[in-house]
């Protein structure tokens, strides 16, 4: 609806098919730094964050750039079930036909863990909504990582999920998967001021060099969002929606305010 009226040759706030075209915030900056160390510590690492802060954009966007000859990324979007169909899961993310039993599915993705290092490959393993993930499938989940010896890790482990993964990986229970945890971050979303430039990013892969937002309306989106891209983005499209309909060349508060009501459950 508002792509002829602004000019524009898509839609600004669809995610991007090339990582690449991502938004490189500090947040998501920071996140490939430390997932980067993660792969020079062979252990296993903890992302974290809200609903929509952006966590599953910085990993396809690190595991984009890793070179094919070097790394071989498997991910599991969601795995709510038991330890067997936790392992059928990351065997399918291996490219593994896996059986229906828990010894043999361990076995072989073991075996593909080490025929991996062996070919000079490290396996990095991303597990996507962790935070789900049964308490029994989280001690599976570490054995794999620790088969072989301390000095000779042949996987990396990556828990991506919401703040409760956090909470739960204090527990008691989980003190011996914790203890192995060398990478720990979490990801707040957006900083205040760079709302604005995230909105001429898009803007830009869309074929607008205009600041179509007015200062009011970023900090009402802002607020609105707090921070949070998913949220932005939904908001900033509503809202673009809304300026067009009165046939205005910019984006007021206003118009973000009938954003936030359109969205309203």
């Amino acid at each position: 609806m508002y792509r002829p009226h602004f000019g524009l040759t898509g839609l600004p706030f669809e995610a991007p098919a090339d990582s690449a075209e991502l938004f490189a915030s500090e947040d998501a900056t920071e996140t490939e730094s430390r997932l980067r160390h993660l792969l020079e510590l062979r252990g296993i690492g903890l992302l974290t964050g809200e609903p929509g802060c952006g966590k599953t954009s910085a990993c396809r966007r690190f595991a984009d750039s890793l070179h094919d000859s070097l790394y071989s990324v498997g991910y599991v979007r969601l795995t709510t079930g038991t330890v067997i169909d936790t392992y059928q899961a990351v065997g399918w993310a291996l490219g593994l036909e896996t059986p229906r039993y828990r010894a043999p599915a361990c076995q072989l993705i073991r075996r593909e863990i080490e025929r991996l290092g062996e070919a000079g490959k490290l396996p990095l393993l991303i597990i996507d909504e962790a935070h789900y993930l049964r308490h029994d499938v989280l001690d599976e989940l570490r054995l794999l990582v620790n088969f072989g010896l301390d000095s000779q890790r042949l996987l990396c482990l990556l828990l991506v999920g919401q703040s409760e993964l956090r909470r739960r990986l204090g527990l008691a229970h989980h003190e011996a998967f914790a203890q192995r945890i060398v990478m720990r971050y979490h990801l707040n979303g957006l900083r205040r001021e760079e709302l604005a430039p995230y909105l001429r990013h898009a803007l830009a892969r869309a074929g607008c060099e205009l600041d179509l937002f007015e200062p009011a309306a970023c900090q009402a989106l802002f607020q609105a969002s707090h921070g949070l891209p998913r949220q932005v983005s939904a908001l900033a499209h509503y809202a673009l929606v809304a300026a067009a309909l009165e046939k205005a060349r910019l984006v007021s508060a206003e118009h973000v305010r009938r954003a936030c009501d359109e969205l309203r459950p």
